[in-house]
Formats: C-alpha cells, sequence, structure tokens
C-alpha cells in the first residue's frame, strides 16, 4: 500500500504547492481548475522525479519560516535599491561587481534553494557554483564591500539553509 502511495504522489508538499499555485493563478476554484490543477499536480512531481537530486528531508520547520521572512525582507529591499537605480541612474553609488562566498552547505536541495534564493532577488544578475560546490560566485549589482555581501548570504541564507536541510 505503501509503494503505491509513494508512486502516485512521491512529493505531496510539492504537489499541494502546485495545486495552491495553479488555483491561485487562474483564481478561481472551479471544478474544472480543482481537476486539471489536480492532474497537474500529481503527474508533474512524478514526471520530474528523476531531476530532483535527493529527497527532501526537512529537519527544522520553524527555519523555514524565519527564512522565508528574511528573503522577503532582503527582497523588498532591493528591489527598492533597484528601482532608486532605475529612476536615478547617475546617483549609483558603486560599480556592478563580482562576490566569491565560499559555501559549507553540501545538500544539494540546500545549494537548489540557495541558487533560488540569490537569483530572484533583484540586484543579483547572475549565480554560479563552483564544481566542487564549494563557492559560489554572484554577480551584484551595486558592490561596496564584497566581504560584508559574502557574510551576509552566509549568516542570512547558508546557515538556515544547513539548519533546514542538513
Amino acid at each position: 500500500m505503501k509503494h503505491w502511495f509513494h508512486k502516485l504522489l512521491p512529493a505531496p508538499l510539492l504537489s499541494l504547492a502546485l495545486l495552491g499555485m495553479w488555483l491561485l493563478l487562474n483564481r478561481s476554484l472551479s471544478a474544472g481548475h480543482v481537476l486539471l490543477g489536480g492532474l497537474l499536480a500529481l503527474a508533474i512531481p512524478v514526471l520530474t522525479a528523476g531531476l530532483r537530486p535527493t529527497p527532501v528531508r526537512i529537519r527544522r520547520p520553524g527555519a523555514v519560516l524565519r527564512l522565508l521572512l528574511t528573503v522577503m525582507a532582503d527582497t523588498l529591499q532591493s528591489n527598492l535599491a533597484v528601482v532608486r537605480l532605475l529612476l536615478a541612474p547617475q546617483r549609483r553609488r558603486h560599480p556592478a561587481g563580482f562576490v566569491r562566498i565560499p559555501l559549507q552547505l553540501r545538500d544539494p536541495n540546500a545549494l537548489a534553494a540557495l541558487a533560488m534564493i540569490v537569483c530572484i532577488t533583484p540586484g543579483t544578475a547572475w549565480a554560479e557554483l563552483a564544481l566542487d560546490r564549494s563557492a559560489l560566485l554572484l554577480h551584484v549589482l551595486e558592490l561596496d564591500d564584497a566581504a560584508a555581501i559574502a557574510a551576509h548570504i552566509q549568516q542570512h541564507y547558508e546557515r538556515p539553509l544547513m539548519e533546514i536541510f542538513e
């Protein structure tokens, strides 16, 4: 019974998130949208199972909420900084540049989450993970203090991800 259920629903949280996103994007709870969203929520995790590096095991759920709040606050702050640059490019304080961030994080899911976090934050245009996963190279729109940016990424993103995944 358990084997059959796991084959049908290999990633229940992902399925739930996909269904929720489908319903939110369509702004409808009609039977058709619930049915189609449910089918997609069941099919996508099954079809993409081979793309997920390892099963996800969240060790500290409370850390997920703290990380989410941190990412939201940093994203808001970054959005405001980018708007300032767009509206007044002559007020740019520092040039763009690259920051190398040494990493202790090793879990593939946590590394994927870190890459998503730094790439969705406005003000970062590009990120590359070293082949040995020891460092993240990050392009920053305004680079004033590379050490401070690296410390921020390590403290606010890497450490919580280590709590959650490792």
